[in-house]
């Protein structure tokens, strides 16, 4: 039977889709359908705390379009915009991308370090890492401070000086694991991993396996306690999908 992952990016730009499906493609197993869902509206790529919540929204409206017909759900944005929202409004297992990153770093060493391409998301960053109570466990987040040319392309462009970022932070911060962090950043991880002397887990590839994990333990949505489905509430002018879900009129 086909296990299917929603890839859900919520952030506007198909190209960076595109990047995490193939990186994603990669790493699924036999009998698992990757499928891919891009924002319609927002931004191209999330940096501030205003464009995460503008992105969490938009993520809540395109899962509650896709949720009965996936098993589980990866908001495929490092910084896990509308994350716990996702979680608590439906169903479905749903993985965010930085989380499962870190959880996966923690299985590999002691502390990581998070490599990202933009000076902007440096604070957006370590919140989302203290949502998750990991930040004992980060030894710190290391940023690009120079332009690039192109969102999809900042890997490629970058990747000397960001492989030169993670080695600073293996020997200056003591990181047992390295993550590079962001959407546009997938498969660098796999493109340099002979290049620096730690684990560097793949943010795409981490929350896949996490997805299947998950969707594999079948685990019951809660009845009870701070993630259940809250209660039916009237709304005014939402997204009919979501507006449905939040009435429980799609139950």
């Amino acid at each position: 039977m086909t296990m299917k992952l929603l890839l859900l990016n919520p952030n506007t730009s198909t190209e960076v889709t595109q990047l995490m499906m193939r990186v994603g493609q990669r790493a699924v197993s036999p009998g698992t359908e990757l499928i891919p869902c891009t924002a319609t509206r927002g931004v191209p790529y999330i940096a501030t705390r205003t464009e995460a919540q503008i992105g969490g929204a938009i993520a809540l409206e395109m899962l509650a379009e896709q949720h009965n017909k996936v098993d589980a759900a990866i908001i495929a944005a490092f910084g896990d915009p509308g994350l716990f929202a996702a979680r608590e409004t439906f169903d479905i297992p749903v993985v965010g991308m930085a989380e499962a990153a870190m959880l996966t770093a923690c299985m590999a060493g002691r502390r990581f370090a998070i490599v990202t391409f933009a000076q902007a998301l440096g604070p957006w960053y370590e919140e989302c890492v203290r949502a998750h109570g990991l930040w004992d466990r980060c030894a710190g987040i290391r940023m690009l401070d120079t332009p690039f040319q192109a969102i999809s392309e900042v890997g490629t462009e970058k990747e000397d000086v960001l492989v030169d970022l993670a080695q600073r932070a293996i020997v200056e911060d003591e990181a047992d694991v390295l993550i590079f962090a962001g959407a546009p950043l997938s498969g660098l991880a796999e493109r340099v991993a002979d290049r620096i002397p730690v684990p560097v887990v793949d943010q795409v590839i981490a929350a896949v396996k996490q997805a299947e994990a998950l969707v594999a333990l079948r685990l019951r949505k809660a009845t009870v306690g701070t993630f259940r489905r809250p209660a039916a509430k009237p709304t005014i002018g939402l997204a009919d999908a979501l507006a449905a879900r939040l009435e429980h009129r799609d139950s």
